[in-house]
């Protein structure tokens, strides 16, 4: 931790005054919940690790956002399935194709401009960083941001096969994002937010590096209700886009409160019972009560914001 996120009192700014039990018990508090954060990541890291993998071999990476790699339900995601055109993916190699593990398409809805600097948080396989590139010309340049280093490693091979020279890919997570201020003109990202333990810090960081009039423009698995708690507390389901989703209103306020303006949500499929089925499957999760609970309260949505000129 560094001097500046220390609080007093503790023996670094308040001399040798003790610790109290209270203190005590936040510290092991905030230790606890970085814990967590840790064990998600790492949980988070090594199935798109494996993902990648699957990919990189000519394999569907059903590893991600979805159903999980074992599932019965492996050969038809309904997170992941359908998102390209084929048309837009002319002359992207096979294997960013198979990497695909996001929810929509944020190229096609972002409206990205020749000229134009874009960031790809949590840019995968890195087909979203390569279709954005051919969008925003030579003149622009696409980064994409990721903190696998299969998927890393995957995403510059891609590049490199299809012969992009406008693009950067960078090791990094998506809460500290390794870019000055003001440097970019959209963030995109496909179904990747919902998987960071927290969330307002990226939205925060997304607003830092935009410049003004910037805008933020993300597909994620979104909620309109609240999730049961056997839901809430599978890992398996966070890894799928879902335990970790934000309901739309708090995604609002998050938006708002980092400073964004024009905050909308769109909705691009809402899923239904055959969909939560297949994604409880994947989870081991087979009460019955819980497809009803869950029908028609997840969906893939389009978020859009805009960070105000100066």
């Amino acid at each position: 931790m560094t001097d500046t996120a220390r609080g007093c009192c503790g023996p670094d700014c308040c001399g040798d005054e003790p610790v109290t039990t209270i203190e005590r018990g936040m510290t092991e508090e905030v230790t606890t919940m970085l814990g967590a954060h840790e064990a998600l990541r790492d949980e988070v890291r090594a199935k798109y690790g494996a993902a990648a993998r699957r990919a990189a071999g000519g394999e569907a990476a059903t590893c991600g956002c979805g159903t999980s790699c074992n599932s019965k339900s492996a050969e038809w995601d309904p997170i992941t399935s359908n998102l390209y055109e084929a048309a837009e993916t002319e002359g992207i190699p096979p294997e960013a194709l198979l990497a695909s593990l996001g929810c929509g398409n944020p190229t096609a809805l972002a409206a990205l401009a020749p000229g134009e600097t874009v960031l790809d948080l949590g840019s995968g396989g890195g087909i979203d960083v390569l279709l954005s590139a051919h969008r925003v010309g030579p003149s622009g340049k696409a980064y994409g941001l990721d903190m696998t280093d299969e998927m890393l490693a995957l995403a510059r091979e891609n590049q490199r096969r299809a012969g992009v020279t406008n693009v950067e890919f960078l090791r990094g997570e998506i809460e500290n994002i390794p870019l000055p201020s003001e440097t970019v003109d959209v963030i995109i990202s496909n179904c990747v937010i919902n998987l960071s333990a927290d969330k307002a810090r990226v939205i925060r960081e997304a607003h830092r590096v935009l410049n003004p009039g910037g805008r933020f423009a993300v597909s994620d698995v979104v909620l309109r209700g609240n999730l049961p708690e056997p839901v809430l507390r599978s890992v398996g389901l966070w890894t799928a886009c879902i335990s970790g989703a934000l309901h739309e209103d708090e995604y609002r306020r998050l938006l708002t409160a980092a400073g964004f303006s024009d905050v909308s949500i769109e909705p691009t499929r809402v899923y239904g019972n055959e969909d939560v089925q297949a994604l409880l499957d994947s989870a081991g999760l087979e009460d019955p009560a819980l497809v009803t609970a869950l029908e028609g309260n997840i969906m893939s949505a389009f978020v859009r914001a805009t960070k105000p000129s100066a």
